[in-house]
Parts: C-alpha cells; sequence; structure tokens
C-alpha cells in the first residue's frame, strides 16, 4: 500500500469505491434508496442524519419539495451526499456549472435547470454503473442542456477555463489526493468562477488503521481532513476568500461543511 499526504492511494481504494457505488447505483435503479433504508449505517457519515421516515429516499432530508417535484424518483433514491450544493452555488442562468462526482445526477439536474438553456450543466463520476443511471435519469427528466463524463475528479476531462461553477456534494473526502482535485477544480474555472461544495471534515486526521480500512473511505471517515488541512489545500490550489462553514454533526468528530471559495479575478490576482 502506498500513500501520499497520509492518504492511501492503493488502487484496491478506488475499486472498493467503485463496487460500493456501483451498488448504490443498482439499488436505486431499481427505486430503493442507494444505501439501505434511508442512508443506513455504513453510510451516516456521507450523508448526515437519516430522515425521521426511513422509507423515504435521503434526498427528501435536504432538497426542498420544490427541488424534488422536477426529478424522477430515481435520482432522488440515488442521492447520498450530505447537502444541496446547489442552493450553496447561487446559481445564474446562462452559467456552465460542474459537479465532481456526481453520482446518480440529482446536482446536475437540478443545476441543469437553474442554469436555463443558455448555460449548460457536466457530471465527472468513475463510476460506469452512477454514469448510467445518471443518462437514464437525465433522460427521464427531459434535461437537455447536461453532460456526464466519464473520469476521476483528479483529471477532469474538461479543458481549462470552460466553467463558472464548480459544485460538489460530499465527494471530495473520497479522494486520496485532494491536492488534485483542488488544482483540477481550480483548472477548469473561469477567473472570478466559484466552487461550492458540501463535504464532510474531521476534528483530527484519521489514523493509520483508519486510513487502511476501504469502508471508513466509503462511509466518508478514512479520507476526511481537518478544516485547517482543508483551507490549506484551497489556498495552495489558487482559491481566494475561502469559507468553511459547520453545518451539522454526521459522526464522532466528523462534520458535514459548506465551503465556498473562488478564483481571482482576471488581471487582478485577487
Amino acid at each position: 500500500m502506498t500513500e501520499e499526504d497520509g492518504m492511501t492511494t492503493d488502487d484496491a481504494l478506488v475499486a472498493s469505491l467503485k463496487a460500493h457505488y456501483g451498488e448504490a447505483a443498482r439499488r436505486a435503479a431499481a427505486g430503493a434508496p442507494a444505501i439501505g433504508d434511508g442512508c443506513g449505517p455504513a453510510a451516516d457519515a456521507c450523508c448526515g442524519p437519516a430522515p425521521d421516515d426511513a422509507d423515504t429516499p435521503f434526498g427528501a432530508g435536504v432538497y426542498a419539495p420544490t427541488d424534488l417535484a422536477e426529478l424522477p424518483d430515481e435520482a432522488v433514491a440515488g442521492s447520498i451526499g450530505c447537502a444541496n450544493p446547489v442552493a450553496l452555488a447561487g446559481l445564474e442562468p446562462g452559467e456552465d456549472v460542474l459537479d465532481l462526482g456526481s453520482g446518480g445526477g440529482i446536482d446536475v439536474l437540478l443545476s441543469a435547470r437553474r442554469v436555463g438553456p443558455t448555460g449548460r450543466a457536466y457530471g465527472v463520476d468513475m463510476t460506469a454503473e452512477m454514469l448510467e443511471l445518471a443518462r437514464a435519469n437525465q433522460t427521464r427528466a427531459g434535461v437537455a442542456n447536461a453532460e456526464f463524463l466519464e473520469g476521476r475528479i483528479e483529471a477532469v476531462p474538461l479543458p481549462d477555463e470552460s466553467v463558472d461553477v464548480v459544485v460538489s456534494n460530499c465527494v471530495i473526502n473520497l479522494s486520496a489526493d485532494k491536492a488534485a482535485v483542488l488544482a483540477e477544480a481550480f483548472r477548469v474555472l473561469r477567473p472570478g468562477g466559484r466552487l461550492a461544495v458540501a463535504d464532510v471534515v474531521a476534528d483530527r486526521e484519521p489514523d493509520r488503521a483508519r486510513r487502511a480500512d476501504p469502508e471508513a473511505w466509503a462511509a466518508c471517515l478514512g479520507g476526511a481532513v481537518t478544516r485547517s488541512r482543508y483551507r490549506s489545500l484551497l489556498a495552495t490550489a489558487g482559491f481566494v476568500d475561502v469559507e468553511i462553514v459547520d453545518s451539522h454533526a454526521v459522526a464522532d468528530g466528523h462534520w458535514s461543511v459548506f465551503v465556498r471559495a473562488r478564483t481571482p479575478a482576471a488581471g487582478t490576482g485577487a
């Protein structure tokens, strides 16, 4: 097993995450919540408190009813994030937006509605089953201005300065190379572009045993970094006006947070 910045980069981790989220996609495609009833014990850290009604897909816990009314049931069932980054992003008509780790497509489809026909929403995901589910959900929703791309969030398959906004929903913590993820987010954003993500952070860095446990990674515990580390990674990537705000506790010493930042405006360096 190899490590970078204290995090495992073993190919077995990627394979484990693909298997975990591939199964989640298959469940959602069948109309069941992606992981167990509501979120399920293994996923509590990723998706926060389960809804009071265990028969309700978790998406109902963070998205407004008006949002969910726009979406096919399979997209809602596939929602296993920790917040609503689309609301956090404040999208405007005509903007282009990218979702890192787009899963079943809920945030891409909502983004596409917000930016309208003159804008475009992209989703990047590495799991084939999730991409299949997302594209099927796009067809069901009748959304034309969205595109789902196969790829890793550490190497986004889009050109430099191609989007106005980057969102993500509890996925960056799953990467063993967060520096690469945030560098890619910075690269694809236009000058003055916005980063608006929901994620999980930890009060302390995970110990070696937790870092080596694929199930802990899938539960958003094995790869969670501290707030200060997250802030440092954003600054190193070039982001300015960094804001990290706690949302709610998701496990002992682990918190769902809202992260906002931006790229410097053209010609200003700030």
